[in-house]
């Protein structure tokens, strides 16, 4: 498709084309540029409505916001007076404008480009207001002219409202387009977009054409047929995809024009579409729900064997260990509570997420630790359980039933359900072999439906502790308890001491100085609370309860620290890593349009400071110099995307490739679909991918 090159040349050739004796006169004959007000006077304090009317010669033509293949979209300079705000150029819809082999989007005869425009409050009644605008412009019939117009106008100010309302700013409004009654998505391939509309009261048979004008300049064949097909509840309509943007933005956006046909006159009407991307349902995109289910299933069984899961399982197992005395039954209930507090979590997240979701919150897995607050809280709790496993705090105080550790070591039911919660918790960091494709799965799908799949992934979480704990024969091989039991106790501390460090430094990428300090001492807090606890057990009553009342002090310090971690505002700069040509390139939608439209290939990443698997990804795979040499030779651009805080950019390219978590790795290549890679990296892996280019 060359439509868009010839386009941009022809234009070209015609602008040079124009006479050099066209004066600024001989514009002025060909577009005639007002200044226009809705009401008579100005109110203080009350918006209005004003209007650049352009009037063409006939054969003569001005462009839309997206012009099309050729032309530039007109353009206001407002100069108001202080105090005065103009808000965007509302377009009216366009026309189809062909000429030889491109397409361009514009109007002719007459158009009136409105603004609203807010005045301040202490505006003198009696005075007058002047308003002006510089307007540049393109008119092009068969040859292009550059135009530019000063305007202007004068208002009195008055004290009281006056009418807003006048024939030429109706008839403008009319050709606005008006908001879709219809939801819209898209669907696509290489060669086409379809976008599919619900047009519930609107007959199919009556419909004469239709065309869709995208926002986006890079988006669609402008020449080629739209096709229109209808079954009276719906709509479809087939557009050619445009050959210089290989990727999709995550919503589409424009206008759609309908011509019609009612009682032998024919009646445009134009609406503003904002379709998202079509939701896969079950045997779409090879992916079923029972396939789904499976993935989440066993992802869940691997997630106990990432950093975050494996010490709370182990000091779980441990548990069945020193209890090896118990009855079945009452071992089969611990398995039972384990996974009812991983279950019960799971649905609540999932919940969660649809919840806030559907309130317009743009998340996904692992939101809770973009929560600064969160981080910090989960921190102090495995902090408190370390110090338990350390021995320094006795097992039933009041601060280890604060922080949860007396509740995870105890002999109780109690202490196997908060055991599978907090195993959730910490699971969320982390993303498994094949759970971030049916996480993106449950989440595009009803909440019903979607919760099934979270539920799978909770029981593969469940299933190692649930199996050894209906399994008497798997039971024998545990150890024995003796000595050494209290050995590895104390040795299980220090993995939860480094995932305590691990969760301080991703607090460090989500606020500044301040609350990294305030997390530092609460925890500094924590352990003098643990001391004095220790130490009125061994004190006599009077020393004892002025420990205890220290150590009450140090956990209302603690709480006050959380506070002000919750409440800090401050984004710590984000640490980027190593490419082939120094630092990888902060990630946003318009710089990756950008690089694709210029046709160089690029490499993304989405990560977090807060997913491990990431950062192993990053350093075992992304970051040797056999990789950083393959994107230098290949001249491969890398962006990288932080999500360690919320960022709707990077949520909507997540979502675009079905998936609802990082990491994310996606290799885009010219001439061909985007290159999704695992979520577990090898360098080889990584190599081979690269090789394609």
């Amino acid at each position: 498709m060359v439509s868009r090159y010839l386009g941009c040349i022809l234009f070209a050739l015609l602008c040079l084309a124009a006479p050099g004796s066209v004066r600024a006169q001989d514009v002025s004959d060909l577009v005639k540029v007002e200044l226009l007000a809705e009401p008579s006077a100005i109110v203080p304090g009350e918006p209005f409505t004003v209007g650049i009317k352009l009037s063409m010669k006939e054969h003569w033509h001005t462009y839309w916001r997206n012009p099309g293949d050729s032309g530039e979209p007109t353009q206001v300079t407002w100069k108001l007076p202080r105090g005065f705000a103009a808000g965007e150029l509302q377009w009216p819809a366009p026309s189809l404008i062909r000429v030889g082999p491109v397409a361009s989007f514009g109007y002719d005869g007459e158009t009136m480009l409105l603004a609203r425009v807010t005045p301040p409050r202490d505006l003198r009644p009696g005075a007058a207001v002047d308003l002006a605008a510089e307007v540049a412009f393109v008119v092009c019939e068969k040859i292009c002219i550059p135009g530019e117009a000063s305007v202007a106008l004068s208002l009195p100010v008055s004290e009281k409202a006056v009418p807003q309302r006048n024939a030429a700013f109706d008839a403008a409004r009319s050709k606005l387009p008006q908001p879709s009654p219809w939801n819209a998505t898209f669907s696509s391939d290489s060669k086409a977009i379809t976008l599919s509309l619900r047009t519930d009261g609107l007959r199919g048979d009556t419909i004469r054409s239709a065309t869709f004008f995208p926002y986006d300049n890079t988006l669609i064949d402008n020449v080629a047929r739209q096709i229109l097909r209808t079954d009276g509840s719906a709509a479809k309509l087939a557009i050619e995809r445009s050959q210089i943007a290989k990727s999709l933005p995550p919503s589409i956006e424009g206008v759609l024009v309908l011509e019609e046909d009612i009682g032998g006159k024919t009646a445009s009407h134009a609406f503003a579409i904002e379709a998202a991307p079509a939701r896969p349902t079950a045997g779409e995109g090879g992916m079923t729900l029972l396939y789904a289910m499976i993935s989440a299933l066993v992802a869940g069984v691997i997630l106990n064997f990432m950093p975050c899961v494996f010490p709370v399982l182990s000091i779980k197992i441990l548990h069945l260990t020193e209890h090896k005395r118990e009855t079945p039954r009452r071992v089969r209930l611990h398995g039972i509570a384990y996974a009812a507090g991983v279950l019960a979590s799971f649905a609540a997240l999932a919940g969660l997420l649809q919840g806030l979701r559907a309130g317009g919150a743009e998340i996904g897995w692992g939101f809770q630790l973009q929560s600064p607050l969160t981080v910090a809280i989960l921190a102090f709790i495995l902090f408190v359980l370390g110090l338990s496993l350390s021995g320094i705090l006795t097992i039933g105080t009041s601060l280890t039933r604060v922080g949860g550790s007396g509740l995870l070591q105890r002999g109780g039911l109690s202490g196997s359900f908060f055991a599978g919660v907090l195993a959730t918790v910490v699971a969320t960091p982390c993303t498994a072999p094949f759970m971030g494709a049916s996480i993106g799965f449950a989440m595009l799908q009803p909440f019903a439906v979607g919760l099934f799949v979270f539920l799978a992934l909770g029981l593969g979480l469940a299933l190692p502790f649930l199996v050894l704990a209906f399994a008497p024969g798997l039971q024998r091989l545990l150890p024995r308890p003796g000595r050494w039991m209290e050995t590895l106790k104390q040795a299980l501390a220090f993995p939860l001491y480094a995932t305590v460090a691990w969760l301080i430094w991703v607090l460090s990428f989500q606020v500044g100085a301040s609350g990294l300090l305030a997390a530092l001492a609460a925890l500094v807090l924590i352990a003098f609370a643990a001391w004095a606890l220790r130490l009125s057990q061994e004190q006599g009553s009077g020393s004892g309860r002025a420990l205890r009342g220290m150590a009450a002090a140090s956990v209302a310090g603690v709480v006050a620290l959380a506070v002000m971690i919750g409440l800090d505002r401050t984004t710590a700069a984000n640490v980027e890593v190593v490419s082939s040509r120094g630092s990888a390139e902060a990630f946003s939608q318009r710089k990756l349009d950008g690089l694709l439209a210029s046709g160089q290939p690029v490499f993304v990443n989405m990560t977090a400071a807060w997913c491990i698997t990431c950062l192993v990804n990053e350093r075992t795979a992304l970051s040797t110099d056999a990789v950083r040499e393959a994107f230098a030779g290949k001249r491969i651009a890398y962006l990288k995307g932080d999500w360690t805080n919320q960022n709707p950019e990077i949520t909507r390219l997540l979502e675009r490739f079905g998936r609802n978590g990082v990491p994310l790795y996606v290799l885009f290549r010219s001439g061909t679909e985007p290159l999704v890679l695992p979520q577990i990296l090898t360098q080889s892996l990584v190599l081979d991918a690269l090789a394609q280019i």
